[in-house]
């Protein structure tokens, strides 16, 4: 994410932020020019921007700080607009959950965006993007997080900290969050929206296997047995075993994980000095914006140190690995091509 700081006081906001913590001036969030601007009279008031009006999304109350022109037909942003389905106004829980998800949701839109992949909603295009937000916890029924033509299905439930630790060690996971969710199902919609000729699909399948395999057997297989022994060899994640579109969606997440974090560190302008850890470092290693102009292994190089790095940090805190993931040789490939993949767009 790029750095983003208070139009009026210059301090330092965090891309949720509502409002300035320094000078206590209500922001929103202006997709376009990735900026926040200063709402002069308050969070109800709409700021011009190149001749154009701005107000706050009617989401605003649910934690969204997004901004709609007035040319647009509706009081919803970009990013509420592409929610199909949502709990009913008066569930009060499931939209404190809806909140926090949104926030999620948001995050990953820019960095799409700052990838250059397009984004078609559901609403202009059959098969568009789609995102049915709702919960299990509130309504009592079963919500499956998934994707089916262009729609992606998340539980809500999934936001609270509880809920969402069990499943993981439940399911043997080392990494759960709402985000991963959100990026590794959006990673099913773009493997249709990026491969188009029989020559793609098979480059496609030669590296993650035939999508055409049954995916009810390989689930009840996954679920029955696990993943094969020596997994870790060619997958990155034990769920990336269970069948070809799982692979894809894990690792397209996984390019989302690296590329956000990396331009996250390089917006702040972080260098690892070799001069001061000539022992663990070959060179100095220098986080880019963007790596769309280089191979996929500068990319993965970078990656490899800042991770270790990031790891420590988390340690430092008592917490878990930022980055519990081990990339092989084989891996390396498909993130490879996952980036050859995405490149093209821009």
């Amino acid at each position: 994410m790029p750095n983003l700081e208070c139009s009026s006081c210059g301090s330092y906001l965090f891309l949720e932020s509502l409002t300035c913590p320094q000078c206590g001036s209500a922001v929103g969030f202006h997709l376009a020019s990735r900026s926040f601007q200063v709402l002069p009279d308050g969070p109800d008031t709409a700021v011009e921007i190149d001749a154009v009006s701005w107000r706050p999304c009617s989401n605003r109350d649910w934690g969204c700080n997004w901004l709609v022109s007035d040319q647009e037909n509706s009081s919803k942003c970009f990013s509420c607009s592409l929610t199909r389905r949502r709990p009913d106004s008066n569930d009060t829980l499931a939209l404190e959950m809806l909140a926090e998800t949104g926030s999620a949701k948001r995050r990953l839109l820019v960095q799409l965006r700052d990838l250059g992949l397009p984004i078609t909603p559901y609403y202009k295009r059959e098969g568009g993007l789609a995102f049915d937000l709702l919960s299990s916890r509130s309504s009592g029924e079963p919500v499956t997080i998934g994707h089916a033509n262009g729609v992606i299905t998340i539980d809500l439930a999934e936001t609270l900290d509880a809920h969402r630790e069990h499943l993981r060690v439940k399911l043997g996971e080392p990494y759960r969050t709402m985000l991963g969710h959100l990026r590794h199902e959006t990673g099913h919609y773009y493997q249709s929206v990026l491969i188009h000729t029989d020559e793609e699909w098979a480059a496609c399948r030669a590296l993650f296997g035939d999508e055409r395999a049954s995916y009810q057997d390989a689930l009840k297989r996954h679920y029955q047995t696990g993943a094969p022994e020596g997994w870790e060899e060619n997958y990155i994640s034990e769920y990336a075993t269970m069948h070809p579109w799982e692979d894809f969606a894990e690792c397209f997440a996984h390019y989302l994980h690296m590329t956000g974090t990396l331009s996250t560190a390089a917006y702040a302008g972080m260098v690892l000095d070799v001069d001061r850890n000539d022992e663990l470092l070959p060179e100095d290693v220098t986080p880019l914006i963007s790596y769309a102009d280089c191979d996929a292994s500068v990319m993965l190089d970078d990656w490899d140190v800042l991770s270790k790095f990031f790891n420590q940090v988390n340690r430092a805190m008592g917490q878990h690995d930022l980055y519990p993931f081990h990339i092989t040789e084989p891996v390396a490939n498909k993130l490879a091509y996952m980036h050859r993949l995405i490149t093209q767009e821009q």
